[in-house]
């Protein structure tokens, strides 16, 4: 066997596959997904009068799905609606988020929609970030920044990805997701540990074609939260494979050995 072929493998570049069995995230043990309805395994229906409801399965979320498939523990720290700033205001401290018997070795960050596109919040940028994270400005990075900061606080040594948001057909929300990206690479440029996971570069344009196959109403059906677990999980063994030395001592995450 040329082990050095499953690592490294000439021109890859993120999603070019879909890893098969057991994959590199596997190496944490913990694992918290931070998200809004995308992250929560959510389904949207209809009543009688064709009025919408939203209903949060985390069964069905992709986080528990990479979970599953990797013998790993999966929090869903996530709810229908989400946005950063109100995760760090009170959703967090309400569900004790910040327990430390829920700390991590990793956390997984999918949040902007709300907070971006449907909300219009100012984006900001690494400016906005303060020595104490309770001091950040009140802009979408000076939010998300506090909760990546909060977690350190718990965790030192946890490594965070950063989600990006898929392209659609409208192409005021891509101009927007596109700033947001560029957002999380600042980011991750900023904070040590921390790694974007780019689906506005690398996942398919969420298209009707794409809708139709893996969306029910305004939200994703069951299919389509195994093709974004498969997608995360990918991209998550893509980084850690790239970057060994990284992640060479992920099993002291939580420990005070070295």
């Amino acid at each position: 066997m040329d082990w050095q072929k499953y690592f490294d493998i000439e021109n890859e570049q993120p999603l070019d596959r879909f890893v098969e069995g057991i994959s590199n995230t596997a190496i944490f043990r913990k694992i918290a997904f931070i998200g809004d309805s995308l992250s929560s395994g959510e389904f949207e229906s209809r009543d009688d009068n064709g009025n919408p409801g939203w209903h949060d399965y985390y069964e069905y979320s992709w986080g528990q799905y990479i979970a599953r498939k990797n013998g790993l523990t999966a929090y869903n720290f996530s709810k229908g609606g989400m946005r950063a700033d109100t995760y760090i205001k009170t959703f967090a401290q309400e569900k004790d988020f910040w327990d430390k018997d829920l700390a991590c070795q990793a956390y997984v960050m999918a949040l902007g929609v709300n907070d971006i596109l449907n909300c219009g919040q100012e984006i900001g940028s690494t400016d906005d970030i303060a020595e104490n994270w309770q001091d950040n400005k009140e802009t979408f990075a000076g939010y998300y920044s506090a909760i990546i900061m909060r977690y350190k606080e718990l965790q030192p040594r946890a490594k965070f990805f950063l989600v990006t948001m898929p392209r659609g057909i409208d192409e005021k929300r891509n101009e927007l997701s596109g700033k947001h990206a560029q957002l999380l690479y600042s980011l991750a440029e900023y904070f040590d540990n921390c790694y974007v996971i780019d689906l506005y570069k690398y996942a398919p344009v969420y298209d009707e074609e794409f809708r139709r196959r893996y969306y029910l109403y305004g939200h994703m059906n069951a299919s389509g939260y195994i093709f974004t677990a498969n997608m995360v999980d990918s991209y998550i063994d893509y980084i850690i494979r790239h970057n060994p030395d990284d992640f060479r001592k992920v099993g002291f995450i939580g420990t005070n050995l070295k």
